[in-house]
Formats: C-alpha cells, structure tokens, sequence
C-alpha cells in the first residue's frame, strides 16, 4: 500500500486511523475530516478515495502521471492544488511533486518523488490542536510552507559553493571544469526559477482570492508561503548574477595576465633588438665598417650593447612591463 499516514481529525485531534481496505474506517462525523497521505499510490488506490470523496477524474489523473508545473484547478466546491518538491542531488536540483485534494471534509496529499515525509509536519500540528482546529485549510497551507521551506537549503548549499568559488577565482584562475560548473549552476537555477514564478502565483491566489474550503481567517497565513517564495527567488536571481560575476573576474584576470606576458614578452624583444640589430650591421661583410680598425671597437660595441639595454631595462622596469 501506498498509504504514508490516514487519520480521521475531529476538534483538533486525531480520531481514528483510515483502512483503504475497509470502506467503514472512511465514514465521517459531523465537524470531522479526514487527511490522507500517499506517496505514489496506484491508479485502484485513488479510485477509492475517488468515490469515496467525490474526486474530480481530470484532477485525479493529473495526480497519477505527476508532470504539471504548481497550479490552482478548483471543481465545483473542491480544490486541486499541484505544487513542486525540490531537493540536491550531488550537483543538481532534483524535483518532485505534491498534489493535493482539498474538500470541506478531506485533504489528501498524493507525493512524487519527493525525498521529504510529510510525519513530521504531522505530528507538529497533532501537538499544536488549535492549529489543527481550523481545518482543513490551515493544513493546506502547512503543506505548502513545509515544501516552500526546503527551498531555502537548497539555496543556501548553492550559495556556499558559489562563494567558494568566487574567492577561488580571486586567488587562482577557474580551471575548464570550474567554468563548466558555473554554466551547470546557471542552467539549475534557471530551471529552479521555472518552479518559483508559479509556486508564488499559487500562495497569491490563496490569500487574494475566494477559493472552496478555504476560510477568510486563514487566508492571511498564505502570504508567509508567498514571502518565503520571494525571498528564495530574490536569492536564486541574486545567485545567478554573482555566477555571471565570478566568470567574468575570471575572464578578466586572465586577460590581465596575458596582457602582462605580452608586455613582458614585448619588452624582452626590444631589449633583444639592441645586439640584435648590432650585431646584424657588423655581420653584413662590408669593408668599410665604423672602427673596424680600431684596437678596442670589439669592446666599445659591447659597452654600447650593455648600456642601451641597460637604459631599457631599467625604463620597462619602471614601467612595470617587467
């Protein structure tokens, strides 16, 4: 069975357990609802929650094959809500999904590939009976602040590696596997701002609009999921562009260095150009040459070659190309 956890709650506190089996265990009371959680049920699994409570069939197939971005449906007093699960995967965003009924009398969570149980989430509220006397509803939003809240480690990690690398780049040049890994961060956070534009557009629509089951008094608790949605995007964009800085640092180190070898390399070829050139005149075999007689020209024009490029050295040192 795909049953996580299936509770009957009645003013704030939790009944009875649910048998998917045993369709008398799936009876209500007056003021009593029931919350369901499945972690990729079958297709005969949800069938039974689909006549049970009316479930509507388009929402209920939208639950089995798990590929919609966050959205809204409401049918007739019922609402389907799809949100998006993410969590690391050694160097990537991996994503799930969460797909949640919610009736005057049920909420039931239909989980994919998500890493993160929804028992703990449950058994807070459980402790805290006021917050589970709300409703249904209230639960709703516990749910989504519980997914929107594994976003920020999520950040937070990627942030630290970028960090790292941003002082890596100061100290040493990126290396072909670094700058691959900037584009590989890039591409993730692109895809992860994908997921928060219309996470956001979920919890606005909660809290600014009149949706089925959910009361007035709590849609104000819908604009902490939108807040928390805002901070990690602002986070995500800020990231993104400090990744477009480390490259660019990078790119311009390395071009500073290349140009201080070609200053370098400049200044050593002028220097070299002196003895160079001399040495070409007196190499040229004519025999009328400038103190070709002379006892001591062999020495004049060595104390010429070394004081010309010792004028040069010393100016390119002062310039600092050397």
């Amino acid at each position: 069975m795909s049953v996580v956890a299936a509770y009957v709650y009645g003013d704030g506190k939790r009944q009875h357990a649910i048998d998917l089996a045993d369709p008398a265990s799936l009876a209500l009371k007056t003021g009593e609802f029931a919350w369901i959680g499945l972690y990729e049920p079958t297709a005969a699994e949800l069938g039974i929650l689909q006549d049970r409570f009316g479930l509507h069939p388009l929402a209920v197939e939208d639950a089995l094959h798990a590929n919609q971005t966050p959205k809204i449906d409401v049918y007739g007093n019922q609402l389907f809500v799809v949100a998006r699960t993410a969590h690391l995967e050694e160097e990537e965003i991996g994503y799930g999904e969460t797909d949640i009924f919610v009736g005057d009398d049920h909420i039931i969570t239909v989980r994919h590939g998500s890493v993160r149980a929804h028992l703990e989430l449950r058994q807070h509220l459980e402790a805290a009976p006021m917050h589970l006397r709300h409703g249904v509803d209230y639960i709703l939003h516990a749910v989504l602040d519980f997914i929107v809240d594994g976003y920020l480690p999520i950040v937070e990690a990627i942030e630290e590696e970028v960090l790292a690398m941003e002082r890596h780049a100061i100290d040493s040049f990126l290396s072909r596997a670094e700058i691959t890994r900037i584009f590989n961060l890039r591409r993730e956070l692109i895809r992860f701002r994908r997921i928060l534009g219309p996470m956001e557009e979920v919890a606005s629509r909660l809290e600014h609009h009149e949706q089925p089951c959910i009361d007035a008094e709590v849609r104000p608790y819908f604009r902490d999921v939108r807040d928390h949605v805002r901070r990690v995007a602002s986070l995500t964009e800020g990231l993104r562009d400090v990744l477009g800085s480390v490259f660019e640092l990078s790119t311009l180190l390395e071009q500073q260095r290349q140009g201080e070898i070609t200053r370098q390399l400049a200044a050593w070829a002028a220097i070299l150009a002196v003895p160079t050139a001399i040495a070409g005149i007196y190499g040229m075999n004519f025999e009328h040459m400038p103190e070709l007689k002379w006892k001591y020209g062999y020495a004049a024009v060595l104390g010429a070659i070394a004081v010309v490029c010792s004028f040069l050295y010393v100016r390119f040192k002062r310039f600092r190309w050397l």
